[in-house]
């Protein structure tokens, strides 16, 4: 018996199988997330052996704990450091992007001496990661005065924004018609007339996902971070994650709590701009 019907639509068995094996791998992806809000939803800092990933008892100490969380001289501790990593994340994403529209925009459309070795330099500054130059980006913050300073680790995270954005970029600015280019010139449209109005709107898809791109990073990173920041007032979140793990013991439930309340922000933006990413990931993946 064919495993189909005869309209071509596939059997009621083929379906079952297909919705069993969907269940079953939406579950495992699942359940981490399930584990980790059960540990943040129960009023408890140790680690739960239990399997199932739903708390049996559902209390909110956790969050309110982490979200309180004070400095010595009583000022807001939590919202000092969320709007550290607000400003720092937000300062990379522009750094990058204006960095980047320029070079990329230059590296897509002219020929230079040296396009293709720099290209490839900026390819090569992707295979290492940051830590490799913690010790002299430490030395060039401590001589600039830039040590415990949201801008220098701003700087810092540029570094790696800025060559990201110009390949990401450049690849998406080769997809636009030069044509569009040269009927604005003909017009009596200036080349940056031309850059401003036609290609950047035109690249806003890309613009959004190299943005986000750079935002996630600067957001998420701890080790430069936690080498460039002593003071507590100007830590990141991922360095206030990592001070609930001590030497000799875990407060599992505040740091669970944490891990969410980090993750919210850039969920809230992968929803916001769900659009954009869809057309800046398959850009140019299709040519008419």
């Amino acid at each position: 018996m064919s495993q189909q019907s005869q309209g071509g639509a596939p059997s009621v068995p083929v379906l079952l199988a297909t919705h069993l094996v969907l269940v079953v791998t939406t579950l495992a992806v699942l359940y981490p997330v399930l584990w980790v809000l059960k540990m943040a939803l129960t009023p408890s800092q140790a680690f739960s052996m239990d399997p199932m990933p739903f708390p049996t008892e559902v209390s909110f100490q956790n969050f309110s704990e982490v979200i309180g969380t004070k400095a010595a001289d009583g000022s807001w501790l939590f919202g000092r450091q969320l709007l550290n990593s607000l400003f720092v994340s937000a300062v990379t994403s522009a750094l990058g992007i204006t960095l980047a529209c320029s070079a990329g925009y230059a590296m897509s459309r002219w020929a230079f001496p040296g396009r293709d070795v720099g290209m490839s330099m900026f390819l090569v500054t992707q295979m290492f990661p940051g830590v490799v130059m913690a010790i002299p980006l430490y030395i060039l913050l401590d001589e600039a005065g830039l040590l415990n300073s949201m801008l220098g680790l701003a700087l810092v995270y540029s570094t790696t924004a800025v060559p990201f954005s110009t390949w990401n970029l450049k690849g998406y600015f080769d997809t636009i018609p030069v044509e569009l280019e040269e009927a604005a010139l003909m017009d009596g449209a200036s080349r940056w007339m031309t850059f401003t109005r036609i290609i950047l709107p035109l690249a806003r898809p890309a613009l959004v996902v190299t943005a986000l791109f750079s935002f996630m990073t600067a957001w998420n990173e701890f080790i430069l971070a936690a080498t460039f920041m002593s003071d507590e007032r100007a830590f990141t979140l991922p360095v206030v994650l990592q001070s609930y793990v001590g030497d000799f013991g875990t407060e599992w439930g505040r740091f669970a709590a944490g891990s969410i309340i980090v993750s919210l922000p850039v969920m809230l933006l992968f929803f916001a701009l769900q659009r954009y990413l869809v057309e800046g990931l398959t850009a140019g993946s299709v040519k008419g």
